[in-house]
């Protein structure tokens, strides 16, 4: 299977797919919507994307009334790789046989998990060894 990035285009208010575009680089995009006239590009509210570095470039071009929102699955993303990384960063502080490691080394499922999912009632430990509840 091929697995080439596309340009998906939804309607914010249906969900529903406008246009896929096979090659998702920017002279192809902004090929694609200079087809529509200023007037209805203009009437453009928001525009919501991933972290790709070159749509807000092109959203500001062509659609100058909007708002730039980025999606949540890529601000999670981002959020969750950052949290990863300054975790094992300050595990390698710690000697492997330590608490505090293997505490930084266990619990990380724990800052992953939604609320609602988490069991309140069981105490766990914290670094400075009070028991706490979630």
């Amino acid at each position: 299977m091929d697995k080439k990035l596309l340009f998906i285009c939804l309607d914010g208010d249906s969900h529903q797919v406008v246009q896929i575009l096979r090659i998702r680089f920017k002279p192809k995009t902004l090929h694609y919507f200079y087809k529509f006239s200023p007037k209805a590009r203009a009437m453009v509210k928001t525009v919501t994307m991933d972290l790709n570095c070159y749509y807000p470039l092109v959203a500001r071009e062509i659609f100058p009334n909007t708002q730039i929102i980025i999606d949540r699955f890529h601000i999670v993303q981002m959020l969750t790789r950052s949290s990863k990384s300054l975790r094992v960063q300050t595990m390698k502080h710690f000697k492997k046989q330590s608490r505090e490691y293997k505490l930084l080394k266990s619990t990380w499922k724990l800052y992953l998990m939604k609320y609602d999912k988490l069991n309140k009632k069981t105490p766990y430990f914290t670094m400075t060894g009070i028991s706490k509840t979630i």
